[in-house]
């Protein structure tokens, strides 16, 4: 089959399914290009305090109610999996940082109203770091931390 003929099938595929959802109200068109739209000053940033002033947002609180998945130990820092979970009420945006990084903010995910916030995604680290989820929850900013440690070939700290 010719492969121009397949990526069309593909994507044709993609769009009818697309609109199929937007039409049974399964997706609603204004929410879809609002979650289009990036916060392109924080993905930028290269602090904590760089990060909070785009997020328009005063300095965190540490939680318990946050809990930041990821190894102690990455073997290989150019694909480290990472995530979080909010027991916070309210939660609508989680992001995920990494404090060694050229830029702090590696992730971030708008939570709709009534579903879990649990996330989980891969990371580059250049170098061991601290890895934060930082959580909005009721207008607040709320973070959790955890020490991830990179080895070149799992064997160096």
């Amino acid at each position: 089959m010719n492969n121009e003929r397949r990526s069309v099938l593909k994507a044709s595929g993609s769009l009818a399914v697309l609109g199929l959802a937007v039409a049974a109200g399964l997706i609603k068109p204004n929410a879809a290009y609002a979650a289009a739209v990036w916060n392109e000053y924080a993905f930028k940033a290269k602090s904590m305090d760089e990060l909070m002033k785009a997020f328009g947002g005063k300095m965190p609180i540490e939680s318990k109610d946050i809990t930041v998945i990821a190894p102690d130990i990455a073997e290989n820092g150019a694909v480290v999996p990472v995530g979080a979970e909010s027991k916070l009420g309210k939660t609508t945006e989680v992001s995920l940082l990494v404090a060694n990084n050229p830029n702090v903010l590696s992730a971030q995910f708008m939570i709709p109203e009534g579903t879990d916030a649990k996330v989980n995604t891969r990371v580059k680290m250049g170098k061991s770091s601290d890895v934060y989820a930082l959580v909005k929850a009721d207008g607040k900013f709320y973070f959790a931390k955890k020490e991830v440690k990179v080895t070149l070939g799992g064997c160096g700290g």
